[in-house]
């Protein structure tokens, strides 16, 4: 017998806790029960009442799961089926994305790279909770695609930046009399894993680059160009209210070993003549997976990719100790 389909979200018979999971699962394509714990049930002390809500979902053709490679006790990593992603694209709750989770991908070898994305989604929810900043379970997005070249492209081609997340942030600050400042931050997210050549995470810069100074133009054929007065602008001026910061976070090695990729990752850049005009468009840093998730983006954790290496938050603020010295 086929499974019912389930065509009205608010008529699917999920709990709280699945209508939240679903759009999640959706999104950032494999979570771990833990992280789903952290990311909707912070308060939890196990993952037993999560573990029996996906079970729920998987029984009714919602949800599925693939081992983790890496795993020696077997755990699932959870993903949604294509039932799910009906539910939730019917649902309009969020943009519908041509990539799906199959069954082949979840039990790929990208799951770590995937796994580790959203650990630095959660390091950024976790440490807003406890600054009463805003950043939520939806408040990433994974291969965001931006074109950076005119002309007919297959997408992945040179043509697009594909950050591995862009990732939304509200800090607030104190304003004076009572008042708060609330500042809109948005990150282009790169993860590396120690399993690419510093020149390749230093092609990203490029890339970043490109998308930075990208005006496009009118295809061949339809109306004048413009004046070149500045009437046209930035690709990127119709998405975000400022060019957006770059984060490269680091993991999979020691942190002697992560160091001394980070250094590297600095000369090439500094001895880049290429990148040295971008340097004034682009803010762009490096820290490691383990510091963002125990110090969390606004502790003096990030290295600034140009210029001098004093340590700086994810804005790519200098600490007060550091400016003071």
């Amino acid at each position: 017998m086929p499974r019912p389909r389930f065509m009205d979200p608010t008529d699917r018979g999920l709990s709280t806790f699945g209508q939240e999971a679903l759009p999640a699962l959706y999104r950032h394509r494999l979570l771990t029960a833990g992280q789903l714990t952290q990311l909707l049930r912070p308060a939890a002390t196990s993952t037993r009442y999560i573990r029996r809500q996906l079970e729920v979902m998987y029984d009714r053709g919602l949800v599925d799961a693939s081992v983790r490679r890496t795993s020696r006790a077997g755990e699932l990593l959870w993903y949604t089926t294509p039932l799910g992603c009906e539910v939730v694209e019917t649902g309009g709750e969020l943009a519908p994305r041509a990539y799906r989770m199959t069954s082949e991908a979840a039990a790929s070898q990208l799951q770590e790279h995937t796994l580790a994305v959203n650990e630095l989604g959660l390091a950024f929810v976790r440490h807003a909770r406890l600054l009463e900043d805003e950043c939520g379970p939806l408040d990433w997005n994974p291969e965001v695609a931006h074109r950076v070249r005119d002309g007919d492209s297959r997408l992945g081609d040179e043509a697009f930046l594909v950050p591995d997340a862009v990732l939304q942030y509200v800090h607030t600050t104190p304003a004076g009399d009572g008042q708060q400042q609330r500042m809109l931050l948005t990150f282009f997210c790169e993860i590396d894993r120690a399993t690419m050549s510093i020149a390749r995470l230093a092609a990203k810069l490029h890339a970043y680059a490109r998308y930075a100074r990208y005006v496009p133009q009118p295809a061949p054929g339809r109306g004048r160009p413009k004046a070149a007065t500045g009437y046209r602008r930035e690709a990127w001026r119709a998405r975000y209210p400022a060019f957006p910061r770059i984060l490269l976070v680091l993991d999979g090695a020691s942190p002697a070993q992560l160091a001394r990729r980070t250094d590297d990752l600095r000369a090439l850049a500094a001895a880049d003549t290429r990148l040295q005009p971008a340097a004034q468009d682009l803010r762009a840093g490096v820290t490691t997976l383990d510091q963002l998730r125990r110090h969390g983006p606004l502790a003096p954790i990030v290295t600034p990719v140009f210029g001098d290496p004093t340590p700086a938050d994810a804005l790519l603020r200098p600490s007060p100790a550091a400016s003071a010295a």
